[in-house]
């Protein structure tokens, strides 16, 4: 580690950025030192992302300094000095799928012959020893849409590095990767580290920091509220610095399910691409997990309920009628409701408001003839409102103003909108705050308390925890059932393989 003494390789002092009569942050800080792995941490809104704009040169500070190894930044018009600084590796990927690696690599600064004709020998042997000096391990000329998701990270952290930049900010890097995946990613930033790479490392998922970073910095209320060595910060200590209020550790009651609740959803052999001889029931007032790594099939199985698949094989009813597949309309009108994997592509209209998108699914229940009563579509959308504590100005609020955690109480205020008998719920807190999260999660109960048959899909042992049961699939095939109550390391084992054959 570096000493005391040593010149931050960052150094943010005194931000303060405003949005007309938003403060986006009014006192950041943070110090980072050459060859750590740094947390930056905090709820949504708390002013991470803005932080980053400035750090990036993507935006200038209204006050404050950023200093990159003691000296000032550069000038924002200068793209090339700040990419010889600093890079941003983001949830959505910045490269362009249809090229090829070595394209990417390369993009607006491809090597030449001397008529200016690109050299495309000279682009892949470049490229080759680019990635071998990193150690990353793709093929030059694979297209990148064909990449796994961290192979692609990793594509654009080595294009950082090829621009001079030892300082990589890694923008909730795990959102879409299984355990390991996660791992891989770990080795490998540890791997950078030794040779001389820092990273200012985002997430939401606090154990994460835990395991990869050495020093965390906590932003609440776009203010900086501590840094400190991640050894020192006992997990409760830094949710509560996040939070600004003591939380108590979250005791899940366990609760007595009525074994005698009529089966809602009941189904038989479902086999796809993705699946194999899956056998599911949901009864009435009952949360059904499903884990498994990204490959296991969980998802596409979950998607199959919501109509957005058809299996190749096997039925399905939901209370005693034979569930629609391939058909989204009528998984709804069936009794479907649904939160998808992901609120951006799937989940919002971004150019609507937050009225419209929470009504979306039941404008029929709002005015008759194709005719919707504004002021009925209003007073229901402010009832969702009210219900789901979504943090607005107001129904006509654009969606695009709002941060993740309220985002996503959207889309599951839309979900409950239409009172559906199967509420489906895929990763229903990615990527949002501690508070958001808890949020969420109490309505998925009130759900099962009104007798709505759950099925949650996820990767955070946080939701699952409160299910009545767990399956976990793996290579497409049911390989355990938890009971609530489960251990963590027992439903990592069998998620992981380590478990059954």
């Amino acid at each position: 580690m570096s000493s005391p003494l040593t010149t931050p390789l960052v150094e943010a002092t005194g931000i303060v950025k405003r949005y007309g009569p938003t403060v986006a942050l009014a006192d950041g800080r943070l110090t980072v030192l050459p060859g750590e792995s740094h947390a930056l941490v905090g709820r949504n809104g708390a002013g991470k992302s803005t932080l980053v704009t400035v750090l990036t040169g993507l935006q200038a500070p209204d006050e404050g300094t950023v200093r990159f190894d003691g000296e000032p930044a550069p000038p924002l018009t200068d793209r090339d000095a700040w990419r010889g600084k600093v890079a941003c590796v983001y949830q959505k990927p910045t490269v362009v799928p249809e090229l090829t690696v070595a394209e990417n690599l390369f993009i607006n600064r491809q090597p030449t012959s001397r008529g200016g004709v690109i050299s495309w020998r000279r682009l892949r042997t470049e490229a080759a020893e680019l990635l071998d000096t990193w150690d990353v391990h793709v093929d030059p000329e694979a297209r990148t849409a064909d990449l796994k998701v961290e192979d692609r990270q990793m594509v654009e952290i080595a294009r950082a590095l090829s621009f001079g930049a030892r300082f990589i900010v890694l923008d909730e890097p795990t959102a879409q990767l299984d355990n390991r995946e996660i791992e891989r990613l770990f080795t490998r930033m540890r791997a950078l580290q030794e040779s001389g790479v820092t990273f200012l490392f985002i997430s939401h998922h606090l154990q994460e920091v835990y395991e990869v970073c050495q020093t965390v910095t906590v932003l609440r209320d776009a203010r900086w509220i501590t840094t400190a060595p991640v050894a020192d910060l006992p997990r409760r200590a830094l949710v509560e610095a996040m939070a600004g209020e003591s939380i108590a550790e979250l005791e899940v009651q366990l609760r007595e399910l009525d074994t005698k609740a009529p089966v809602l959803l009941d189904a038989r052999g479902l086999t796809s691409e993705s699946y194999e001889n899956v056998d599911l029931t949901v009864r009435r007032g009952e949360v059904v997990g499903l884990a498994g790594s990204s490959g296991s099939g969980k998802v596409e199985l979950a998607e199959s309920f919501t109509g957005l698949y058809t299996p190749t094989g096997g039925t399905a009813q939901l209370d005693g009628e034979k569930l629609p597949f391939g058909d989204v309309q009528a998984a709804l009108k069936a009794g479907v409701g649904c939160v998808p994997r992901d609120r951006h592509g799937q989940g919002l209209v971004f150019g609507m408001s937050i009225g419209d998108n929470a009504t979306m699914t039941v404008l029929d229940r709002l005015g008759r003839f194709g005719f919707v009563g504004t002021d009925r579509k209003r007073a229901f959308a402010t009832e969702l409102i009210d219900r789901l504590d979504i943090h607005t100005e107001g129904p006509e609020q654009p969606v695009s103003d709002l941060s993740g955690g309220n985002a996503q109480k959207v889309v599951m205020a839309r979900a409950l909108a239409s009172d559906p008998r199967l509420l489906v719920l895929i990763n229903p807190t990615a990527g949002v705050d501690v508070k958001s999260k808890e949020s969420l999660l109490a309505r998925m109960d009130s759900a099962r308390d009104d007798g709505t048959a759950v099925l949650v899909v996820s990767d955070e042992l946080d939701d699952l925890r409160r299910c009545d049961r767990v399956l976990v699939l793996f290579h497409g095939r049911v390989v355990a059932e938890h009971s609530a109550g489960w251990r963590d390391h027992e439903l990592i084992a069998s998620i992981e393989g380590v478990d059954h054959g």
